[in-house]
């Protein structure tokens, strides 16, 4: 699995390594905005809620298509995409917006979409994280989550979308670190010592059993998926090096006790020297069997004959050139984003944004990026003649900071603030936003400043600031997303999206105020 570089060195690096090795290696990557999630100079495409926001799953196939055109090109056959968990709680961490939204219905159908156009392009699509991760509060990069719903509930919700997607020929299944106790009540005890990449300075030490994940469960892996469901593709486990298996478990024994459950590869361990030295020693030991450890080796060697790596396995950087961050690729984010936009309220007409007051643009983010993370909003604001004064606000902001941006927003007559809580896997404050951009627009809110909110990530975040009577829906950070939210302040473009989660409490799934361009 490779994560972030410049597209041309990874390429490079990748056909290195093939020349290196003596069969051919399946490289993947996590693509669930396209190729541009994990490489530099490629386009990044909207989370999957904006893509159902649009109420078009023909989006959501078409971006499959370009995404393994675009992985293709660069080498890579083996997508770990789509997410097909239900986003049914909303103080979900590390979902969230990944999700395709709360309904399993509309989960499946956009989910499906997308695999039919990733898929056409001969690039494996993997569904996550099965049997579904949406319905916890807990990071399974940080700890255990549990899923404690029987098994009707389950086939109503989470199964469902997976069940579509092995309808349509999913070629491959991510399985979750996921305690589901009325599946599989076994428990685990804790290690006495353990790491984990995710564990941070003052995070509570685990004393307690968890229930055994998923992602070692024969009852989940081979009764469930492969016997009761018919699933004959691969299943590649999630990260073996997060905390959510980690703490229960040694990486030496992670690999057999997954690899036996059913596990056909395993991901990024926290040490592959580990993992190996436990596989050879339980195949030594016929605690695994060499027709199992046969089954999961055959599997992949299948499909890496299917994708002709067999006769093919280095990259050509002509194609590279030619497919990657095409004109075709950038309009389809466009597109989509233009589409996703959800204006939930507009309260005194605050929309379009009136140019001829003095404006505050804030934003606050649970972020360490800086000024350059809300660039792609307030340099279309700067295209279409819009005088503000900015102000920014991250976990680490100082003093001087916090007061500048306390300044803008008292002497401003309109303040609009991009709320930057967006999905940070293994983080504490993954969704959330700093305490001291919360107090501040809190303050303006209490103080009846016209303020228009914008969430650039957690949609939910309206929740914490219900006094907020103008609030936008983006759904991302995504260049595409911010252009297309200015455009939409501005009354340049209509909006048109409608939320696919609930706001509990506040609004339901659905809402969107339909708003034409000026």
């Amino acid at each position: 699995i490779f994560f972030v570089g410049p597209v041309y060195d990874t390429v490079h690096l990748a056909n290195r390594m093939q020349e290196s090795a003596k069969v051919p290696l399946l490289m993947s990557l996590d693509a669930e905005t396209g190729v541009g999630m994990r490489f530099e100079s490629t386009t990044v495409f909207p989370w999957a809620m904006a893509i159902s926001a649009t109420g078009d799953p023909e989006l959501a196939r078409r971006m499959g298509v370009m995404t393994g055109r675009e992985a293709r090109a660069s080498g890579f056959r083996y997508v770990l995409a789509p997410v097909l968990d239900v986003n049914n709680n909303a103080d979900n961490p590390v979902i969230n917006v990944r999700s395709f939204g709360e309904d399993p219905e509309d989960v499946a159908k956009y989910g499906v979409a997308f695999i039919n156009g990733l898929q056409s392009e001969r690039v494996l699509a993997t569904a996550k994280h099965f049997p579904g991760h949406g319905d916890t509060n807990i990071d399974s990069h940080r700890a255990l989550p549990i899923v404690d719903r029987s098994r009707e509930q389950l086939d109503k919700t989470e199964l469902l979308p997976f069940r579509r997607a092995i309808d349509a020929g999913i070629a491959s299944i991510m399985i979750g670190h996921i305690g589901l106790p009325q599946i599989d009540s076994e428990q685990l005890k804790p290690l006495e010592s353990y790491s984990s990449p995710y564990v941070e300075e003052g995070d509570a030490k685990v004393t307690q059993p968890g229930f055994v994940p998923a992602s070692l469960s024969a009852k989940v892996q081979t009764t469930m998926l492969r016997n009761e469901f018919g699933f004959k593709g691969l299943i590649v486990s999630d990260a073996i090096d997060m905390s959510g298996l980690s703490i229960y478990i040694t990486q030496e024994d992670a690999g057999v006790r997954a690899l036996n459950a059913g596990t056909d590869i395993l991901l990024k361990p926290g040490s592959a020297d580990a993992v190996i030295r436990g596989l050879k020693s339980a195949v030594a030991s016929g605690r695994v069997t060499q027709q199992r450890l046969d089954e999961a080796v055959l599997k992949q060697l299948a499909w890496k004959y299917e994708l002709g790596l067999f006769e093919n396995k280095i990259t050509s950087l002509d194609a590279l050139d030619r497919v990657i961050s095409s004109n075709e690729t950038e309009q389809l984010a466009d597109a989509i984003a233009e589409k996703a936009m959800t204006l939930v309220r507009n309260g005194d007409g605050q929309l379009p944004l009136d140019r001829s007051k003095k404006i505050a643009v804030l934003g606050i983010s649970n972020g360490f990026d800086g000024l350059p993370t809300m660039a792609p909003f307030t340099g279309a604001l700067k295209q279409n003649g819009v005088k503000f004064t900015p102000a920014y606000l991250q976990e680490d902001s100082m003093r001087p900071q916090i007061d500048a941006a306390k300044k803008a927003v008292n002497e401003a007559d309109v303040v609009v603030v991009g709320l930057y809580g967006r999905v940070r896997s293994g983080a504490k404050n993954s969704v959330a936003l700093p305490e001291n951009g919360v107090t501040i627009l809190r303050e303006a809110l209490a103080a009846n400043k016209k303020v228009i909110g914008i969430s650039f990530g957690n949609p939910y975040l309206l929740s914490s600031f219900p006094a907020l009577k103008t609030y936008l829906v983006a759904y991302g950070d995504m260049p595409s997303l911010q252009r297309a939210a200015a455009r939409s302040v501005l009354g340049l473009q209509e909006i048109s999206g409608h939320l696919p989660i609930t706001l509990p409490g506040l609004h339901p799934r659905g809402t969107g105020i339909q708003f034409k361009k000026n």
